[in-house]
């Protein structure tokens, strides 16, 4: 049993992870800023069932906070930090990209300095596919250059892997990176294709199908993404013996850092996820066919070698499986 940090509690991934580990028994402490970038009403569903465990208690804050955050650390002495709290989104980063300098950048930085100053044995952030970004060598790889990102999300999600190295390098801090592939499932974010396509189906309304329905995504399960973390969370990272300052491999360090992808190795062209959610719902959809977004990328695809070879798990659910589950928590939850 530990004693565990998990920053966006509230969050998708961060309320499934919570659950997982309360069932292990651990102590689980739980952080959100609850903000508005999507319903706080569904993040407070989520919230309400954690509060209902005695393992887990809620702490309302802000990562930019860099009082509140160091006082928190300080006080309560973490053994294993998850940080998943983080400003989502890629087409967003266009909108507002303030909001992702204080969320991913300030806010990262005081989890680092808080896990630096309190022995923190291991800590495991949220990275993502976005870090890809130009590169359309397949599968993508942990061992592969991320410099050229196409958003300001993906540059973001970069950075903290560039700062998380340093603080290995400098401090030993044990820390892993966590590339997710386009994660979807029950209790799912609704800015997410799944969760706005299922809705606007219901509802009779056009859904919009980017590239032309020409888009390939590595979907990736919730349970998957879980089980990933959690493996990741009991392996604690170790420099790497091989590796050469001459040929630097990104995905490993001599300092205690490590990276992996979390993905399903399986991408769907998006058309075809479309009809699998159609045969879900019994309903077909209103397709509206529109050009690439701005910081889009045409496909994702990981490779999880280092995953399975470190943890002996892959993921494996399929899109069917994935989306049955969705629709059915999706037809409970709003009652339709």
């Amino acid at each position: 049993m530990a004693k565990i940090l998990v920053t966006g509690a509230a969050g998708f991934i961060g309320f499934h992870l919570c659950k997982k580990l309360l069932l292990r028994e651990d102590t689980v402490i739980g952080l959100d800023n609850l903000n508005d970038y999507y319903d706080v009403s569904l993040k407070e569903a989520r919230l309400a069932q954690l509060k209902a465990e005695k393992n887990f208690t809620f702490h309302h804050l802000d990562l930019e906070n860099n009082q509140e955050i160091s006082a928190l650390f300080k006080n309560l002495q973490f053994e294993i930090v998850v940080n998943l709290a983080a400003q989502a989104g890629v087409r967003y980063s266009l909108i507002n990209p303030y909001a992702y300098v204080e969320s991913n950048l300030v806010g990262f930085i005081n989890i680092l300095e808080g896990c630096r100053h309190n022995g923190v044995k291991h800590l495991v952030y949220a990275s993502s596919s976005s870090v890809y970004g130009a590169n359309t060598k397949v599968p993508f790889s942990v061992h592969d250059n991320i410099d050229h990102p196409l958003s300001l999300y993906a540059a973001s999600k970069k950075a903290n892997e560039l700062m998380a190295h340093t603080y290995s390098h400098l401090y030993h801090l044990p820390t892993t990176g966590l590339r997710f592939f386009t994660v979807y499932g029950p209790w799912g974010r609704p800015d997410m294709a799944l969760f706005l396509f299922t809705k606007a189906i219901l509802e009779g309304k056009p859904i919009e199908v980017f590239n032309f329905g020409r888009m390939k995504r590595d979907f990736t399960y919730i349970d998957d993404i879980i089980e990933g973390i959690v493996r990741v969370m009991d392996k604690m990272p170790e420099p790497n013996p091989h590796w050469s300052g001459e040929k630097p491999d990104p995905g490993s360090s001599l300092a205690p850092y490590k990276v992996y992808n979390i993905g399903n190795h399986q991408p769907v062209e998006l058309l075809n996820f479309i009809e699998a959610l159609e045969n879900c719902l019994g309903k077909k959809a209103e397709k509206k066919f529109l050009p690439m977004q701005p910081g889009d990328v045409p496909a994702t695809f990981a490779d999880v070698n280092d995953l399975m070879q470190d943890t002996g798990f892959k993921p494996n659910t399929s899109i069917e499986e994935g989306i049955k589950k969705f629709v059915a928590w999706y037809r409970s939850y709003y009652k339709i």
